[in-house]
């Protein structure tokens, strides 16, 4: 673990702003090996709880920040210290509004097609491969490979996975598994829709207050409420344990108790 680093619920997190992230994945080679970046949430934490090989897509990721401003202040009334949240979409916005240069050229995978218009209208001057892939692409084998080899055929600076998680780390890890691939994979989940303005994002006053969660069940009741109401209060549940286990100084690996 580096000195960026800070450990936080068993992972080491980059103890950086969304700014300070984006310029570090911007001065890096583009002819490096295959890095990609995971911004883990409350959702993201359970599923690493409940399935140890989504916790090997998060331990294989070259970067790794803390996307959950609830979390953090959660954290520190708990008298944890988290390190500072560099949400996905801020990173991706940071990148694309201040580090692309004339030529530059991004693979996308996912993304409407709408979106990719927009895209292309606010970076005239970079060159975009877009990838749709079907849905279900979790159990088609076949649509996942296809994926994978349009991304191994387009190796650009930046490859931006928006199809969610664990699907998108799974195709990052596949991509840098591959052994020839260079440039840097940022999954950024929804994080092109808000840029794009394909989806509205909460307005920054909730989001400084840690009640982006809160405008997302709002505006997606139907997919979003039993996830954030129901299955990410384990969350909590983690932080307890985490404080327990540091006043006792029992270690760093986390064991955040029972399969949830």
């Amino acid at each position: 673990m580096s000195g960026t680093e800070r450990l936080f619920l068993g992972l080491p997190l980059l103890d950086e702003g969304a700014e300070r992230v984006a310029a570090r994945l911007a001065a890096r080679s583009p002819e490096a090996p295959f890095g990609y970046l995971v911004t883990p949430n409350a959702d993201h934490f359970v599923r690493l709880a409940r399935d140890p090989t989504v916790s090997m897509l998060y331990e294989e990721a070259a970067w790794r920040t803390l996307d959950s401003r609830a979390i953090a202040h959660m954290a520190r009334v708990l008298g944890l210290t988290p390190p500072k949240v560099a949400c996905g979409a801020d990173i991706l916005a940071a990148l694309l509004n201040h580090h692309l240069r004339a030529g530059d050229r991004l693979t996308v995978i996912g993304l409407c097609h709408e979106g990719v218009a927009v895209l292309r209208l606010r970076l005239p001057q970079v060159e975009i491969a877009h990838h749709w892939p079907p849905m279900g692409l979790r159990d088609n084998p076949v649509a996942f490979a296809a994926a994978l080899a349009f991304i191994l055929a387009h190796l650009e600076r930046f490859t931006l996975f928006a199809i969610g998680a664990p699907l998108q780390e799974n195709l990052a890890l596949a991509t840098k598994s591959a052994g020839r691939a260079t440039g840097i994979g940022l999954c950024i989940g929804a994080g092109l829709d808000f840029w794009t303005g394909v989806r509205r994002r909460a307005p920054r006053c909730l989001r400084r207050l840690g009640l982006e969660w809160v405008f997302r069940i709002f505006s997606e009741p139907e997919r979003l409420w039993r996830r954030y109401l129901v299955e990410d209060r384990a969350i909590l549940r983690f932080l307890l344990a985490e404080r327990l286990r540091r006043r006792r100084r029992l270690g760093t690996r986390w064991s955040p108790g029972p399969r949830v």
